[in-house]
């Protein structure tokens, strides 16, 4: 690789990004330097197009195959990963295997298997307010001869969301879009998880704002697995439901992709050399181009001389767009990928199949130098590859993960010192549960956690105005570390004493 002195403009872009920090200042411009491997990471960033490709060989180099970069390391010299060597000709791995032993990390001990469930479920157990009294329901049952104590309260949180997780490939909308419910912004699409949009609603920010209510109504129904209709901000319209496959602009979503356009490429390499001589999974990540893939070459197929519309990744690999069309990509009708036919490496006859990550849309095509691609019926070859890509798809679904935070005044109502509560949860030593789910704790202070809604009743969850979701929260733990961390044992009783009771608020004066 080579910077032209006369575009560099000394942004310092590659010095930044190199992997290997090949790339030094010299006359205030940048110069590579020994030890690179060609891996276009310069070119990539480059916003003046300076670096330029020399086509040399470099004695005693190895071509690693380890990822698609293909890095061309030379002798005692690492690739752009740092994790293998070129030792005599051999890749080696820069370090040895390491044991489990040697890795284990310092876990804190499993809770007892005698309170990972709770006695009862805050369900129906009313609440505790003011947050001083002790909680609704503290029962106490002897389990394998050892006394359990399980403590519940219908929280308000006010620090609460969900996190939606969509099942599709197709576009819904720009990453930070808003995301309305009743015509009030409730949330903001995030990122994409594989083949996932991630949705983000609720949060104490919107819960307190303006739109307080809309939020607050919007996150109970999700929390309850009900069908919530939600528009972005030029994007989608979805009916979002846990358990159930998302409607996008009307449309139920059957399939979730199997991967990206380049793990397509790999997974069905075998049926897609039988299919045709040249393949394109469109994929709004990376979009593949089979004869110049690394899988493709490696069952040596030989390359054509298609040029794709998207900037390249590595070889026979794009980035995508995101859009309305074929695989959630920019491409409406499938031939517009292509800009460009070589004929010299594309003779007349050339077999043409493009195709979605999920196997939903496929096209099959014959090469005429006069008139370029010509669609036609797909062969046995072709139907079998795409079918094998449906089949291997997973049924899209909605999935909901109510994420609330109980580090607040809700913890007087189990204890009067609210952070040994907070340590019991964390070392274990109490086992939260939400509705009898079991939840994930996210490590750190307070106590924030996941659950996912389908694992809870529905109607579980509710919501005030003040505003807040009703959370319906459960800890569990020996009795006597209930009392060790002042726990309000004067109100315990007998799980024989509550169970089928329904829950009374007491009378209390409001000055």
């Amino acid at each position: 690789m080579w910077i032209d002195p006369e575009k560099c403009n000394a942004c310092g872009l590659c010095l930044k990004d190199c992997p290997l920090e090949v790339i030094s200042w010299h006359e205030n411009k940048a110069r590579i330097g020994e030890g690179c491997v060609k891996c276009r990471t310069c070119v990539r960033v480059c916003p003046k197009e300076a670096v330029q490709e020399i086509i040399e060989e470099i004695p005693g180099a190895v071509i690693c195959t380890a990822c698609p970069v293909n890095c061309r390391i030379a002798p005692e010299r690492s690739g752009a990963c740092r994790r293998f060597l070129n030792r005599d000709g051999d890749l080696v791995r820069e370090r040895p295997l390491v044991s489990y032993e040697e890795a284990k990390p310092s876990l804190l001990p499993s809770p007892s298997p005698l309170i990972r469930e709770p006695l009862i479920t805050a369900i129906g157990a009313g609440t505790t307010y003011p947050d001083y009294i002790p909680a609704p329901y503290i029962v106490t049952e002897p389990r394998e001869g050892i006394d359990v104590v399980t403590v519940v309260t219908e929280a308000p949180l006010s620090y609460s969301g969900v996190k939606i997780k969509v099942d599709t490939d197709v576009f819904i909308g720009e990453e930070g879009a808003e995301i309305r419910f009743d015509g009030r912004p409730v949330g903001m699409v995030e990122t994409e998880e594989y083949g996932s949009k991630m949705l983000a609603v609720g949060g104490v920010n919107r819960l307190t704002g303006k739109y307080g209510f809309a939020v607050a109504r919007a996150v109970a129904a999700l929390a309850n697995r009900r069908a919530v209709e939600l528009s972005i901000k030029k994007g989608a319209r979805l009916t979002v439901q846990a358990g159930r496959p998302p409607v996008i602009d009307g449309r139920s979503q059957e399939r979730m992709r199997v991967g990206c356009g380049s793990a397509t490429a790999g997974l069905f390499a075998p049926f897609f050399q039988k299919a045709a001589d040249e393949v394109i999974v469109l994929d709004s990540h990376i979009t593949s181009l089979f004869s110049h893939h690394a899988a493709g070459r490696n069952i040596d197929m030989k390359p054509t001389g298609l040029r794709l519309a998207y900037p390249l990744s590595t070889p026979g690999r794009y980035f995508g767009a995101k859009g309305p069309g074929w695989g959630g990509t920019s491409i409406v009708h499938p031939l517009e990928i292509i800009t460009n036919v070589d004929p010299a490496k594309t003779p007349a006859g050339t077999r043409l199949l493009i195709t979605e990550t999920t196997g939903e849309k496929a096209a099959y095509y014959i090469f005429d130098p006069e008139r370029g691609f010509m669609e036609t019926e797909p062969p046995p070859e072709a139907k079998e590859a795409v079918r094998a890509i449906r089949e291997t798809c997973q049924p899209s679904k909605v999935s909901v993960l109510y994420a609330g935070g109980a580090g607040g005044s809700a913890r007087a109502g189990v204890t009067r010192y609210p952070l040994k509560l907070t340590r019991a949860v964390h070392d274990n030593k109490a086992v939260l549960t939400v509705g009898g789910a079991p939840v994930f704790v996210l490590p750190g202070g307070g106590i924030t956690f996941y659950v996912d809604v389908e694992q809870v009743q529905p109607g579980a969850f509710s919501w005030t105005p003040t505003p807040a979701i009703i959370a319906p929260i459960e800890y569990t733990m020996l009795l006597k570390d209930y009392e060790e961390m002042g726990g309000h044992v004067e109100a315990v009783k007998p799980f024989a004493n509550v169970r089928g009771s329904v829950f009374r608020q007491k009378r209390s004066k409001i000055r």
